[in-house]
């Protein structure tokens, strides 16, 4: 069991100054989806849409996920949220 320990930090330590990063924050960084598939799946857009596409999505969604209409302020807070992301990643010029 020792041994096995002493290997599992040799293995921890090797992986933090090779690359950077201790082995459980990689595994959470490969399967964890990124912040920006979340967004698309929470407002149901795909990778090509446009500022309005997002927008009239975004509206979509916080109109059922209001807590005026038995919402919950979290979701609202998502949605905010996943509509500011995708906002920002667009091309200026969008």
């Amino acid at each position: 069991m020792a041994k096995l320990l002493t290997l599992l930090l040799l293995a921890s330590l090797a992986c933090r100054y090779g690359l950077g990063r201790w082995p459980w924050e990689l595994w959470r960084q490969w399967t964890a989806a990124p912040p920006v598939d979340q967004a698309r799946r929470l407002l149901g857009v795909d990778a090509t849409a446009d500022r309005s596409t997002i927008i009239a999505a975004h509206r979509r969604l916080i109109a059922s996920v209001h807590p005026d209409r038995g919402g919950d302020a979290r979701l609202v807070h998502e949605a905010n949220d996943a509509r500011d992301l995708l906002l920002a990643r667009l091309p200026q010029g969008d």
